[in-house]
């Protein structure tokens, strides 16, 4: 059986890498990181059809989303975006995402911030900006289930504190006059900000050469490991608590990481950790102060 050419196809969609700093320049847009999953909406002579980032139909799961999607003034298109499930504020609140698509799929919003193709127009050679400019012509009011991601030219360092203030996961640079390319790419760059929680240690990972590794719980539920960059002293005092106090690896540790060169510590030792925020584990973490019982 041969595939229909009119079709439209999912497209892999372009991925931002990870830095620790926003771009500066003026040649950069900057948009919120949104917490939600990663959605790409195709309409074409068949209907419209919603697809996660790695080209599974959703469509019966978003289907009020599919429904105000119908309603668009074009016959063709496809849109990448971030299907969210914004509290009342609309800050998107990602525990709430599982929930609301068993129960109350109405409730989520589906947040546009690119278009690839439009009635029969490959968009993806593109600049950026202009790309955003058509998404907006197509979408706009956008204030219902369908919504667009504002964005900012330039002003990097500001764009990421006023994030940061609001309390939210990040945010997503791209360069304003580059085209859409499928797969991982410096032309989109995402910067994260940073929580500052207590963990409890749980272990210990010193290996010769390398930086020390503190391996943390929350809720006796492992979390991840953070590179314990702390003071001689407070370094010294911890090493004499593990050397007095070695337990056997608790449960719940992956093997992965529960390997010989781990010492573990008892229960009563809280490090406060700093990392990446809106991570399952922890990520880019460091140790900056322990605290004993």
């Amino acid at each position: 059986m041969q595939s229909d050419p009119d079709r439209l196809r999912f497209i892999k969609p372009q991925e931002p890498m990870l830095v620790l700093e926003p771009p500066v320049s003026d040649d950069w847009l900057h948009e919120i990181k949104y917490d939600g999953f990663r959605v790409q909406i195709i309409r074409d002579w068949a209907g419209v059809r919603a697809f996660t980032k790695n080209g599974h139909d959703w469509s019966k799961r978003f289907w009020p989303v599919v429904d105000a999607v119908e309603k668009l003034p074009a016959k063709s298109f496809i849109i990448d975006g971030e299907m969210i499930a914004p509290d009342p504020d609309g800050r998107p609140n990602f525990h709430e995402m599982h929930s609301r698509m068993a129960w109350n799929a109405e409730l989520l919003a589906f947040v546009a911030f690119d278009i690839l193709h439009k009635d029969g127009n490959d968009l993806r050679g593109l600049p950026a900006i202009e790309r955003k400019a058509i998404l907006w012509d197509l979408i706009k009011p956008a204030t219902g289930i369908i919504q667009y991601s504002q964005h900012v030219e330039g002003g990097g360092a500001d764009f990421f504190a006023a994030v940061d203030r609001m309390n939210l996961e990040g945010m997503v640079s791209k360069r304003r006059n580059s085209p859409y390319r499928s797969g991982e790419s410096d032309a989109w760059v995402k910067t994260k900000c940073w929580d500052v929680d207590d963990l409890d240690l749980i272990g210990v990972k010193r290996e010769p050469g390398k930086q020390t590794e503190g391996l943390f719980a929350r809720n006796g539920k492992y979390v991840g490991k953070a590179t314990i960059a702390i003071t001689r002293a407070i370094k010294e005092r911890l090493w004499q608590r593990i050397e007095r106090d070695r337990v056997q690896q608790p449960a719940g540790v992956p093997s992965s990481v529960a390997d010989g060169d781990v010492e573990w510590v008892k229960p009563g030792i809280t490090g406060r950790v700093r990392h990446l925020r809106g991570e399952a584990k922890l990520r880019h973490a460091s140790v900056q102060d322990f605290r004993e019982e």
